[in-house]
């Protein structure tokens, strides 16, 4: 029997799409998308959620724009984050107009809810000359009335029938810039539909569970959901959708590419459930060194082991590893090596200071790298 290497994953390929400067598709690396849910008119509030999820590392942030003042908001938004803005659009073809008017980099709009085909053309012009790209958002439940009178109910044949219905309408409008997303809240639902669509056309596919539910079961349901379709390569940006603060979104998001092995951002921690053999307390200590390692960005790998049965094995495979020793005494490995010993009172400290220097190496090696490369 073949059988494939178990740690290769082969993306679909797929044409690209840009959200302003960040490319989507085509083998570029698989972005991590949120949305706002604070009032988009409130520019205070909704600026200082977007820069908190930014800090999180979110690559792409959307907004609602439900009316005028939500869309012409977006001016003042956009010139204060960094991050592309995605304007969510439904029914009203001008609010996407002045959407791309002020500011945005992309329209998550269904060409064929907003009206007539001179409607359709306004706004495909309007994103030809302001750059937007855009996002067709199929959802299990908002349907086309005739798609649910033929197939009965939300079922995967009638999510990709509306997705490239969608389609065809920008494609007859000479516009192909768009990604395509066809959510459910039912992960069976969801991830065979994402499959069926992944054969069906060559769009860079935005991922999402929707309405997932709160973040211990949303995390639950969206990794199963997104691992099965990103293990099988399918996939180019994610959203983790949760009825939790939009930068928590951000975190799963990440920690699901992490756990693939598709894009690596920040401390990835190691760490056992802990048991009876445990030499110090290693939830509690894991709890802390989790926040206050929340600041770095730079990709590495710490193994938090309670004891010697697992820890060496562990921290052969990390950056830096501690490992529980007998009588408070724990051995603490660089570059999955014994390089020190460490009583119990210290582990937090100890280990946060160790990880802060060797991020600021990898940091520096990168930045020499980069130097030489701009050099040549």
């Amino acid at each position: 029997m073949s059988v494939r290497p178990y740690r290769d994953i082969h993306r679909r390929p797929s044409r690209r799409v840009n959200v302003g400067s960040v490319p989507v598709g085509d083998g570029a690396p698989i972005t991590v998308q949120t949305m706002t849910n604070t009032l988009t008119a409130d520019v205070e509030a909704t600026v200082a959620q977007i820069q908190r999820c930014e800090a999180a590392g979110a690559d792409i942030v959307r907004v609602s724009c439900p009316d005028e003042d939500s869309a012409r908001a977006l001016k003042q938004i956009t010139a204060q984050v960094s991050v592309p803005i995605v304007a969510d659009i439904h029914f009203h073809y001008k609010r996407a107009i002045e959407a791309a008017e002020n500011g945005a980099a992309c329209l998550r709009i269904n060409p064929g809810n907003i009206g007539s085909a001179a409607r359709v053309r306004e706004v495909v012009q309007a994103a030809k000359d302001h750059g937007c790209s855009m996002r067709i958002g199929v959802n299990a439940g908002s349907l086309e009335k005739h798609l649910l009178e033929k197939y009965g109910e939300p079922c995967p044949e009638a999510m990709v029938e509306s997705a490239l219905d969608h389609a065809k309408i920008l494609e007859d409008n000479d516009f192909h810039d768009f990604k395509i997303s066809v959510k459910a809240s039912d992960v069976f639902l969801a991830t065979a539909a994402y499959q069926g669509l992944a054969d069906a056309c060559d769009y860079p596919l935005h991922l999402g569970v929707t309405e997932a539910g709160a973040q211990r079961v949303g995390t639950v349901k969206s990794s199963i959901g997104l691992g099965m379709l990103l293990w099988s390569g399918i996939g180019d940006t994610i959203r983790v959708s949760l009825s939790a603060a939009p930068e928590e979104e951000v975190k799963v998001g990440f920690d699901i590419l992490k756990s693939l092995n598709l894009r690596h951002r920040g401390v990835n921690v190691i760490s056992c459930p802990s048991c009876a053999r445990q030499q110090f307390d290693v939830i509690e200590n894991v709890r802390v060194l989790e926040e206050r390692l929340a600041h770095i960005t730079t990709p590495m790998t710490v193994s938090v082991i309670g004891c010697v049965v697992n820890g060496p094995g562990e921290a052969r495979e990390t950056d830096i590893g501690i490992t529980g020793g007998g009588n408070g005494t724990h051995m603490v490995y660089i570059a999955g090596q014994p390089d020190h010993r460490l009583k119990s009172k210290d582990v937090v400290d100890h280990m946060v200071e160790l990880i802060e220097k060797k991020a600021a190496e990898i940091e520096a090696e990168q930045a020499a790298a980069d130097a030489g490369v701009a050099a040549e």
